[in-house]
């Protein structure tokens, strides 16, 4: 994803857009603030050399059990509890994040999670980091000071902020805001901020997802191109760029007026389910809460009480470490068991077999899952209420058809009592090395629910090129009654989407188009220039979608040009409401928005805006 409204990763140029705004202060100086404010209030200490620790400090840190209760998350996860003294906890999560700032295709995978109670931190969130409440609702776990995403690493610049989460956590943010700028893969759910947000660090930003969350005060989206927010609540909104969209956000703008200001707002939530999650129980043991089904929902699960679902003891579940075979994944879920993914790296050299229904996979700090032989990673039966959740999938070196599948080819069962659902799950080819998947993830059973997706060609880092990471699709959807919330896939070098079921909805849609096609000879379909990021099998007759999003950026050959960005059937029940093409700093043409209607977006003019099609 580029860095600014004009040009991709690296290159420099905040403030150009309308609407963008400054952030007044940097991550250094916002640090020293945090830090200033908890020693006045007698909590120093934070972030200074830590004391020799005790026994039960070191266990806490470490994530290795204090009790019969407690489970063997790994090396990789560390468990703070209300005794966990603030120069410990400052400690390690300064150490982590000093590995992580800047590692965006290292190994290391981290969890930080915090037990019921009350802290004191200045929690910095880093590549691959995932910072969570163990309480069943956020205000069970309750932090002054900040847990923050910043992009110092970077010149403030926040569109390569990807890959880390927040979730579960009440924060008192010092000096009353806290930020979270980030851009792709960096999810910010079940908070609550008792005080402002900020979602930018003064550079260009470009997210994002905010579920189930209530901010007290402002969210100011600053320089964010686009963004999500699904059931929230907050005081109030400030900010806007090309696409910002609001569903089953309570006090939301209002999206009357787009394109301008570029809001869309769908009042209600139709149907979902929130991420499944890891708390601790009021006897001590470990639980996974699975969130039951909402319909038409606006504002959180959380905020007027304990959330409506089921928990699943921790004992239900396999609790996997990096470097288990496959073979011994497959036969815990032959078994009945679910999994739980702690964090590192998993090489696969089958597929992970999900057969049995209401299973869960759910991964902590981004685990990570590669397969070594061409193979899939997961594949997913055609069976009711399967819950994925909290992983990455990387592409491996050898092609693998499809990574990810949902339901076999031709999958035809009923779920719309009890649908699979995806939160969270990222899938990257490139970036680490040379990789190569033909499709990233196929959905052919009906009535599955994707909560927040990132599906990426990878447009920088090592193994990256025309011929050198090979994607042709992101998503292909079969089943019939598929929504997705928070819809990202980009650089694929055919269609990112192809839409082949009935009764489809997306609410949120973002992309970039492939960078690098080396000519326009290289980049046709049959006689179009081009591929559309978006298109709606052409026998559909009802599909709607809601605040789309496409970029160009045709950095090898400017003279390249895509013919559209959505392409769509013409039917009674086909409606797309609010649409933006965009040219970045004009490197390239869309030529038109939707079909032959819109546009152009070029070197004259960058965006290109459509209200409602037909």
């Amino acid at each position: 994803m580029s860095p600014t409204p004009h040009s991709p990763h690296g290159i420099e140029g905040p403030g150009e857009v309308p609407g963008a705004q400054a952030s007044p202060s940097r991550p250094a100086v916002r640090r020293r603030t945090v830090l200033a404010t908890l020693a006045a209030a007698g909590l120093g200490g934070l972030g200074a050399v830590a004391a020799p620790r005790t026994a039960s400090a070191v266990s806490a840190l470490s994530g290795q059990g204090t009790s019969a209760a407690e489970p063997d998350f790994g090396p990789n996860v560390s468990v703070f509890g209300p005794d966990t003294s603030a120069e410990d906890i400052q400690a390690k999560v300064d150490s982590v994040f000093k590995k992580q700032e800047e590692a965006q295709f290292g190994e290391g995978r981290h969890a930080f999670l915090f037990k019921p109670g009350s802290y004191e931190a200045d929690v910095n969130v880093g590549f691959f980091t995932q910072v969570a409440g163990l309480g069943l609702t956020p205000d069970d776990v309750k932090i002054s000071g900040a847990v923050h995403a910043e992009a110092d690493w970077f010149d403030g610049n926040a569109t390569q902020n990807f890959w880390r989460c927040a979730e579960g956590l009440s924060v008192t943010p010092s000096g009353g805001k806290d930020r979270w700028a980030v851009s792709q893969a960096a999810p910010y759910r079940r908070m609550h901020v008792r005080g402002d947000l900020e979602l930018d660090d003064g550079g260009w930003s470009s997210g994002g997802l905010m579920a189930d969350t209530v901010v007290d005060g402002q969210v100011r989206s600053g320089s964010q191109q686009q963004w999500l927010s699904r059931n929230t609540e907050w005081g109030s909104w400030s900010g806007s760029n090309w696409n910002i969209v609001f569903v089953g956000a309570k006090n939301a703008p209002s999206g009357d007026g787009f394109p301008s200001p570029p809001y869309t707002t769908v009042e209600a939530t139709p149907r979902l389910r929130e991420k499944p999650y890891l708390y601790v129980g009021e006897d001590g043991g470990y639980q996974v809460f699975v969130p039951a089904l909402r319909e038409d929902s606006a504002g959180t699960s959380w905020s007027g009480g304990a959330p409506e679902g089921e928990s699943l003891p921790v004992g239900d579940f396999h609790i996997a470490q990096p470097g288990e075979s496959a073979g011994k994944l497959n036969s815990a879920l032959a078994d009945g068991k679910h999994l739980l993914l702690t964090p590192g790296v998993y090489e696969l050299d089958e597929p992970l077999a999900v057969t049995k229904k209401n299973t869960v996979v759910l991964g902590l700090g981004l685990a990570t899952l590669i397969p070594t032989s061409g193979n899939a990673v997961l594949r997913v039966a055609d069976v009711d209420g399967v819950k994925l959740a909290g992983f990455l999938v990387d592409a491996g070196k050898e092609n693998s058809p499809t990574l990810v599948e949902v339901g076999p080819k031709g999958a035809d069962a009923d779920h719309s009592s009890n649908p699979t659902s995806l939160h969270d799950v990222f899938i990257r080819i490139g970036g680490i090395g040379a990789a190569k998947s033909e499709t990233s993830l196929v959905i052919n059973s009906s009535h599955v629910m994707a909560d927040h997706l990132w599906l990426w060609r990878a447009d920088h880092g090592d193994g990256v090129g025309w011929d050198t990471n090979p994607a042709d699709t992101g998503l292909i959807v079969n089943g019939d009654d598929v929504s997705a919330y928070g819809l990202f896939a980009e650089h694929y070098k055919k269609y990112q989407v192809i839409w082949n079921g009935e009764r489809g909805r997306t609410y949120f849609f973002q992309n970039e188009m492939p960078y690098d096609p080396p000519n326009q000879d290289a980049w046709m379909n049959g006689d179009t220039r081009g591929f559309a990021a978006y298109k709606v099998g052409e026998s559909v007759t009802d599909h709607q979608a809601f605040g789309l999003g496409s970029y160009c950026f045709f950095n090898v050959d400017e003279s390249v040009v895509a013919e559209r960005s959505f392409e769509v059937p013409r039917a009674d029940g086909v409606k797309m409401h609010h649409m933006t093409s965009v040219s970045l700093g004009g490197t390239g043409t869309i030529e038109h928005v939707v079909n032959g209607t819109g546009g152009p977006a070029n070197a004259d003019s960058n965006v290109a805006t459509v209200t409602a099609y037909p």
